[in-house]
């Protein structure tokens, strides 16, 4: 596939593996639109675009908040306006919400996640979507999580996230086949960001004991992965699919 062509959104993507991830389409041409939840002129907005300038790629960030529909349209809308097309989405932010148990937990942290993980996915690609089925094509990658294959204690609210996000692109995968969009999710295990960071030492190392190549993943490594289900001509026949990136946790 001719990369240089293609036009790709990538939501939460001034830090962490969704900034990994716009580098990375970046090096094999792709024009990216950043996004994330932060204003245009903060610390970690302009980090981002300068991390990518300097290494000799362009790319402009859109502010916006994935859980606000007529935000979102907003966005994209403006994103076709300044590159001419959207062809790829890479449903990536998220957040972690709060570890405790069932028992701790309130309404409102519960909505706090499922607003942002699940609900978020599914707006922004309401909204990209009807671009993608006017021209024929569209690759949608949407960041889940080995948690929410196998769950973790104490982290109800990210794990029935990402369950949901895997469910959501089962399903749409096979409504939107028929346009030549092909929609994938990825499962990563812990992966070395500051998110891990956030995660109580002990929790840490659990999950750390539970990928049998002994260590955590990189972004890079992430990244790779999804640039491959965004751009290569070998996914025309794959769609549906939730890839494990676990350093061998998973086996299904």
């Amino acid at each position: 596939m001719d990369s240089t062509k293609r036009v790709a959104l990538v939501t939460g993507s001034i830090r962490g593996i969704g900034l990994q991830i716009a580098k990375e389409l970046c090096k094999r041409g792709v024009k990216v639109a950043l996004n994330d939840i932060d204003e245009p002129d903060s610390s970690p907005a302009l980090d981002a675009l300068s991390c990518i300038s300097q290494a000799g790629y362009t790319a402009n960030y859109y502010q916006c908040d994935v859980r606000d529909y007529t935000h979102i349209v907003r966005m994209v809308n403006a994103v076709v306006k300044d590159f001419g097309t959207l062809d790829i989405l890479i449903n990536n932010a998220g957040v972690l919400g709060k570890m405790a148990s069932i028992v701790e937990l309130k309404e409102e942290d519960w909505d706090a996640v499922i607003d942002v993980d699940l609900k978020g996915t599914f707006l922004v690609t309401k909204a990209v979507v009807p671009y993608m089925i006017d021209r024929d094509f569209g690759r949608i990658v949407n960041m889940a999580s080995i948690a929410g294959k196998e769950g973790n204690a104490n982290q109800t609210l990210y794990c029935s996230a990402k369950a949901g996000v895997i469910g959501f692109t089962k399903a749409i995968a096979k409504e939107l086949a028929v346009y030549n969009i092909r929609i994938n999710a990825v499962c990563p295990a812990l992966i070395r960001t500051s998110l891990v960071e956030s995660i109580p030492n002990q929790q840490r190392q659990h999950l750390l004991s539970l990928i049998p190549v002994g260590r955590f993943g990189e972004t890079k490594e992430v990244a790779d992965l999804v640039c491959f289900l965004a751009l290569s001509e070998a996914v025309n026949f794959i769609t549906g699919q939730a890839f494990n990136i676990t350093g061998g946790r998973a086996d299904y």
